[in-house]
């Protein structure tokens, strides 16, 4: 079975959700110590005037005729009013001497608590449920005349339990009413924290092929957005460099293909205007074959391009002797350097890590620069050196040069310092050489001489790479 994927939830959701959550914890704690402290005390305070009525009767039956006055005083209570507090005191022998009228109907005897400690400084009360109201009792023995009393005092604590519903009920609704306002303060406060986003969002959607002069401005945005913009500016200069550079590689790619082209076809037509000899065919074959062979060269470096650029960093790297590769690279270029009377000199000792094949293709390419504008006369050197953590091949010649405002772009494809020079290349070759230097991790450096020639060196690391830091 296939696993469900789920969908990220938005930032926007998760702050609401969290920021709720929050409140309500803050909130519930608040009113649930205020709930607590509130009915606490209003508990507290009963029990204190529920002690005081029982401490003024405890005295009362004290005084002489005491008793008698209590029940008189009891049976004052009107008919039909309420009572708060209801009383009873009972002889030795358990009837009643004075008693708030029909207590024995709500409050029998038994269902108070067993008398506390005759003259007790304290007493505590004990709530107790009788026909559907709730009451605090206390029974207490005092002796009276040498005689042992029973105290009996209840408490109606019906009206303090209903106002503990209704504040429970009330801090409810409050605390509905302040979740509800916390999430509507987070979706205003989310909208707005995130309104830069937004904003950010519609300035790049501006960003197409021909705006590519969009930018973000970090400076514009809030500090924790700065970076997500820089890192966007950043991202846009090198696709604005890499489309300019597609742009002109394109057009560039269209230029040299139409050269050779524009020749074949020429010089057919021209052929067949009229009857031409044997030989005058021939000829025109010959250069169609040349021009044709010029074409499947740039397409062969073209497609070489293109592989190092998506491959996957892999290369079939070797330790060889570097002064016996380059004097037999030498040795195939010294031929055509002979007829040119320039001479090609080899120095230098060191083994070399990287791909034989790609580094004599590089190595191939530098000699062929250095030949063709190297003028009679001139030299070649090619030299190898080994340092502490790369291995160094540089190819100098005493040509004409090149002009410093060339030389960061001379690794560019089709780029040529001499545009009018066309037929000397076209422009592949030094770009073929950095590129196999990336692959193996190297680099490629050109410069121009003092006193005149060029000098371009390639660095291979001494230790095999990996792709991830290819």
């Amino acid at each position: 079975m296939f696993s469900k994927r789920t969908e990220p939830r938005s930032i926007a959701s998760q702050l609401v959700l969290l920021f709720t959550l929050a409140a309500t914890l803050l909130l519930s704690c608040g009113l649930g110590v205020f709930y607590a402290i509130v009915v606490r005390q209003a508990f507290v305070e009963d029990n204190a005037v529920l002690a005081d009525k029982f401490f003024a009767i405890r005295s009362e039956i004290k005084k002489p005729d005491g008793l008698k006055a209590l029940d008189d005083e009891l049976h004052t209570l009107r008919s039909g009013e309420r009572a708060i507090y209801w009383v009873r005191v009972l002889d030795p022998g358990g009837r009643t001497v004075a008693e708030t009228p029909t207590m024995n109907e709500l409050l029998p005897a038994r269902v108070f608590p067993a008398p506390q400690v005759a003259g007790a400084a304290a007493v505590t009360p004990q709530d107790r449920r009788a026909n559907g109201r709730l009451f605090s009792l206390l029974t207490s023995v005092e002796p009276v005349n040498g005689q042992a009393y029973t105290i009996q005092v209840a408490q109606d604590r019906s009206g303090d339990e209903e106002f503990t519903k209704q504040f429970g009920a009330l801090l409810a609704i409050v605390l509905g009413v302040g979740v509800l306002a916390s999430a509507a303060i987070a979706i205003t406060v989310t909208k707005r924290g995130l309104r830069p986003l937004a904003d950010m969002t519609r300035s790049l959607k501006h960003v197409e092929p021909s705006h590519f002069n969009e930018r973000a401005a970090p400076e514009a945005w809030p500090r924790e957005l700065r970076p997500l913009a820089v890192a966007f500016d950043e991202m846009l200069d090198r696709l604005q460099e890499s489309f300019t550079r597609l742009s002109q590689f394109s057009a560039d790619l269209a230029h040299e293909l139409r050269t050779p082209l524009a020749n074949v076809l020429g010089e057919a037509e021209v052929a067949l205007t009229r009857p031409r000899t044997s030989g005058e065919y021939r000829e025109v074959i010959e250069s169609c074959v040349a021009e044709c062979a010029r074409l499947a060269g740039i397409i062969d470096n073209l497609l070489f391009l293109a592989r190092a650029e998506t491959a996957d960093r892999q290369t079939h790297s070797t330790l060889f002797d570097g002064r016996a590769t380059i004097e037999k690279i030498a040795t195939y270029y010294r031929t055509v350097a002979e007829e040119r009377h320039v001479t090609i000199t080899c120095v230098g000792e060191g083994q070399i890590r990287a791909d034989p094949l790609l580094f004599g293709r590089a190595l191939s390419n530098l000699l062929d620069n250095a030949l063709r504008f190297t003028p009679a006369g001139g030299t070649i050197l090619i030299s190898v050196a080994v340092r502490d953590t790369q291995s160094e091949v540089s190819v100098k010649d005493t040509g004409c040069g090149i002009a410093t405002e060339h030389i960061p772009r001379v690794f560019h494809r089709f780029y040529r310092a001499d545009p009018s020079r066309s037929s000397e290349g076209v422009g592949l070759g030094l770009a073929l050489v950095k590129s196999i230097t990336d692959l193996h991790g190297g680099t490629a450096t050109l410069q121009s001489e003092v006193n005149g020639g060029t000098r371009v060196t390639l660095t291979f690391p001494n230790r095999p790479i990996s792709p991830a830091t290819a």
